[in-house]
């Protein structure tokens, strides 16, 4: 009997795991854009202060 390969199936799990994160990226349009012209940050948290 052969033996499983489990860096081959990870890989795999990781290429699906990013194909259905650029997809859902994709589904929710462009990253809208700050003032300055840069794209905002994904998350909804607001952007660091600078002291």
């Amino acid at each position: 009997m052969a033996k499983p390969n489990y860096a081959f199936e990870k890989r795999q799990r990781e290429l699906e795991k990013k194909r259905k994160k650029e997809e859902k990226t994709q589904r929710k349009g462009p990253a809208p854009l700050r003032d300055d012209g840069t794209p905002a940050p994904a998350d909804d948290s607001p952007p660091p202060t600078q002291p």
